[in-house]
């Protein structure tokens, strides 16, 4: 049987599938009581692999929380997202509503393989030449990324995956990726690439309640940025993923590859890309309502990752369901030891929040 709802009398049980890290202290200074059972806890922080097994199968009481949505990949598989766009523009699109569907522009042209490779080829060929970015759909910390600029490179890589375009029956067990164009005009600091990682959080889909952290990090490459061909195989100079860039021989632990960012500045200019960066996560997960299965027990924290251009146009370029809760840096432990903390708050299991203040329904400017 579930557990039965703390008073004020009793501590929060709470469970967490990782020790070790920033949330596992966050809990533990609020006072929370950690418990190993599989349902007598108030509070889990679990990975997708507990939910897999036990969420569907399991009765939970009505206060309880758990931190993921039950098919959270609609938003963090790389092709599912990409799905989810296109399906969510041409949706706009046959309403009428133009305006807003033109604002669906912040994803780079996305296939997926081996699926829709003859479209991909069509592409290729149409605005040929260019630098293409191939991703595995199922991985994460830039594992199986690799750029390219000419189809022959993309035939060995079908070898070596052993899949054929002319029969998908035989491609069953193949490990799926997406394919998209490089950005391949990122906005440069020091004449090094970075992305950044802004922290969200959905308390429920229907209605749309999220907020988004006003701190998060850019990720810096070590190397510093070119499009040179022969530095197309160089990971440190286009991957920001930090487990890639600690490899790199001029990689300092101390300082790490991250800066804090703060979003406070008045810069007209800096207002205006955060604002777009603020559209564009609010269109994402619009574009999630209508297939993402809404659970009361449920909430999600999310970690974007977005590239700006030299244009200062913000990309969505992933959306992770399990971001990295450990710390590399001091400073990166009081970003995310403050960040998670505000976290538990929101959940609010322990009622110190007026219900108005977890009432606001987000909707996109009309303007």
């Amino acid at each position: 049987m579930a557990t039965q709802r703390p008073t004020s009398k009793t501590a929060i049980k709470f469970r967490s599938c990782w020790k070790q890290t920033v949330i596992y202290e966050v809990l533990k200074a609020r006072g929370w009581v950690e418990t190993e059972s599989e349902l007598e806890w108030d509070f889990f922080w679990s990975d997708v692999g507990w939910m897999y097994e036990f969420f569907d199968h399991i009765h939970l009481a009505d206060h309880q929380r758990f931190n993921h949505f039950r098919n959270y990949y609609e938003l963090t598989r790389k092709d599912l997202l990409i799905k989810n766009l296109k399906r969510m523009k041409k949706t706009l699109e046959r309403e009428g509503q133009l305006a807003e569907a033109a604002k669906y522009n912040f994803f780079p042209n996305t296939y997926a393989l081996p699926a829709e490779y003859g479209l991909f080829v069509e592409e290729f060929k149409r605005t040929s030449p260019g630098v293409w970015i191939m991703k595995p759909v199922g991985k994460a910390r830039g594992r199986g990324i690799f750029l390219f600029t000419r189809l022959n490179q993309i035939s060995e890589w079908k070898k070596d995956h052993r899949w054929k375009v002319e029969n998908p029956q035989a491609s069953s067990n193949v490990e799926n990726y997406i394919v998209q164009r490089y950005i391949d005009n990122p906005y440069l600091v020091g004449g090094k690439k970075f992305d950044l990682r802004i922290y969200v959080l959905v308390l429920a889909y229907a209605p749309l309640k999220a907020y988004v952290y006003r701190s998060g990090f850019a990720r810096f490459t070590i190397a510093h940025f070119s499009i040179k061909k022969e530095e197309l195989v160089n990971n440190l100079v286009h991957l920001t993923n930090f487990s890639i860039q600690k490899h790199a021989p001029a990689y300092k632990s101390k300082t790490g590859t991250k800066w804090s960012v703060s979003i406070h500045s008045n810069k007209e200019f800096v207002n205006t890309l955060f604002h777009n960066i603020h559209m564009l996560i609010l269109r994402s997960l619009l574009a999630m309502q209508n297939v993402m299965i809404q659970d009361k027990h449920c909430f999600e924290l999310y970690g974007y990752d977005i590239l700006v251009d030299d244009s200062l146009k913000p990309w969505l370029l992933e959306v992770n369901a399990s971001p990295s809760l450990g710390a590399d840096t001091p400073t990166d432990h009081e970003l995310k030891y403050g960040m998670l903390d505000d976290v538990i708050t929101l959940v609010d299991m322990e009622h110190r929040l007026p219900a108005q203040s977890l009432n606001q329904v987000y909707q996109p400017n009309p303007k």
